[in-house]
């Protein structure tokens, strides 16, 4: 058994205390994340506390589910209180889809040009392009209206479409310019050394490298399409109005009475599925927002 030898005069080593429990700085760290989280959570958990409670008690306070019911979602799809819900949800599906796919295919090529391509007038494109993405929406509603009125397109889907892409684009050209600019240029180099043209090295090449943002661009380009209101609300009709419009419009389950309850349902059923989109995708989206950030 070895003793250790204290010489005097010489003041003892300091031997190293393990700290006990988080530190203060972790304390704030998760304080704050859990403020945040709060935050964003509580008006989605109190909306779907609500659509679970019976029409009767829609002011109760109670902070969990009371006098569960399943009637306000099914008012939400019945077409007998005047509510076309599935429809609307078809009606948004068919708008978003298409909206992204050709957002995804100018913006695609846009944002090449503007990320590889050298020519005069390409940072003015970019303060346009910015510029656009500024302008409010309130602003061109009055104009677009009276447009597709004398086109004959009120209440058509290319009415709600175009107005759509024109928001959706200036998101898609910023996204995937940055993530095109940070994608290394000898492998396109390498391609056109080899023989391949200008576009088939960007089809072959750079698309498949690209797949990360394209990925996280659809999905923005979707739900803000989803979530869009102001300009369906005055160009739709009762055949091409998307979910975000008929819940505005819903009839509540008794006269003269406001459906709150049925509102947070349909609230409910519109908010699932781009929450299990994100859960699903979250990986991707994360990878296609961070990839374009770091070589």
């Amino acid at each position: 058994m070895s003793t250790a030898v204290v010489t005097p005069g010489v003041p003892r080593p300091t031997v190293a205390r393990r700290r006990r429990g988080p530190s203060l700085a972790s304390i704030r760290t998760y304080a704050g994340l859990a403020v945040i989280v709060v935050w964003g959570l509580a008006p989605v958990y109190w909306m779907v506390v609500t659509a679970f409670r019976d029409s009767d008690y829609t002011f109760d306070t109670t902070p969990w589910p009371t006098h569960v019911t399943l009637d306000n979602f099914a008012n939400v799809f019945s077409t007998d209180a005047g509510n076309h819900f599935a429809r609307a949800l078809v009606n948004s599906t068919i708008i978003g889809a298409v909206t992204t796919a050709i957002g995804l295919i100018v913006g695609v090529g846009t944002a090449y040009a503007l990320a590889r391509l050298q020519f005069r007038g390409k940072h003015a494109v970019l303060g346009i392009i910015l510029a656009a993405s500024m302008f409010p929406g309130v602003a061109v509603l009055t104009p677009l209206f009276q447009l597709f009125t004398s086109m004959g397109w009120f209440g058509t889907y290319q009415a709600l479409i175009i107005p759509n892409i024109s928001f959706v684009l200036p998101l898609t050209i910023y996204t995937l310019t940055a993530f095109f600019k940070e994608l290394p240029w000898e492998l396109e180099e390498a391609a056109r050394i080899d023989g391949a043209s200008r576009r088939q090295a960007f089809r072959m090449v750079l698309l498949p490298l690209a797949a990360p943002g394209l990925f996280t661009t659809a999905i923005l380009a979707f739900i803000a399409s989803w979530n869009e209101y102001l300009i369906s609300s005055q160009l739709s009709n009762d055949i091409t109005q998307p979910a975000t419009v008929a819940i505005a419009q819903f009839a509540g389950s008794k006269p003269h009475e406001e459906p709150f309850t049925s509102v947070m349902a349909a609230g409910t059923v519109v908010t699932i599925p781009l929450v299990i989109i994100v859960l699903l995708l979250q990986r991707r989206i994360v990878s296609g927002l961070t990839a374009g950030g770091v070589k």
